[in-house]
């Protein structure tokens, strides 16, 4: 029998970087992560691909989905929802494979309180310029939503002592890495191994 696998949080400010590194985390080949795609009413952004990037939904679609218990987590974030579907993460988790999420603040909360056994990975900027700076040069907002955005990580900046660990996004790789050594002892920790054992001790037989 296989031990469920483990649920992986990542969260952060807009613009720190979360998909970048997400992906980068994809790409390394260091585990087989399964990634689990976020469901959003935003509009898709140039190069985005729907059920690749995000589900995009309309808000009205998005609404039956809490109505009908199919979200882990949600919340509304500069005016937009963001959620989590329910069925996969179950399911992967079932068959033994950690799932990542990716996902907004207060939506990690809602895991957090569902999930405690959960790993929360709060990923931070190097300084609020320099996540000003990123938001820029997405050139996918203006500037008056650049600054609302701005404000609201600060707020979510102070969350961060609700999570097991913060990881500086100063250069991806870094981050991938810290990242990774996080995942390995986490995977070590005797509360997740515990069971293995307790069964090879009950299924070995002794002789005098």
């Amino acid at each position: 029998m296989h031990e469920r696998g483990m649920l992986i949080v990542l969260s952060g400010p807009s613009g720190v970087g979360k998909g970048t590194v997400r992906q980068a985390m994809m790409n390394s080949g260091y585990r087989d992560f399964k990634y689990s795609v976020s469901m959003t009413t935003r509009k898709m952004r140039p190069g985005e691909v729907d059920g690749v990037d995000y589900y995009f939904r309309t808000r009205e679609q998005f609404e039956q989905e809490i109505a009908d218990g199919g979200m882990l987590e949600y919340a509304q974030y500069v005016d937009n929802y963001y959620g989590t579907p329910l069925k996969y993460v179950n399911q992967t988790l079932d068959e033994g494979k950690d799932v990542l999420l990716e996902i907004e603040v207060n939506g990690a909360m809602q895991v957090r309180a569902k999930c405690p056994d959960a790993v929360f990975i709060f990923l931070t900027p190097p300084d609020l310029g320099e996540l000003k700076h990123r938001l820029e040069g997405r050139g996918t907002d203006d500037e008056a939503t650049i600054i609302k955005r701005v404000r609201k990580a600060v707020g979510e900046v102070k969350m961060m002592s609700n999570y097991d660990y913060a990881v500086v996004n100063d250069k991806v790789p870094l981050a991938v890495e810290r990242i990774e050594n996080i995942i390995k002892s986490e995977h070590l920790r005797v509360t997740r191994v515990m069971d293995r054992y307790t069964n090879m001790l009950e299924h070995t037989k002794l002789s005098d």
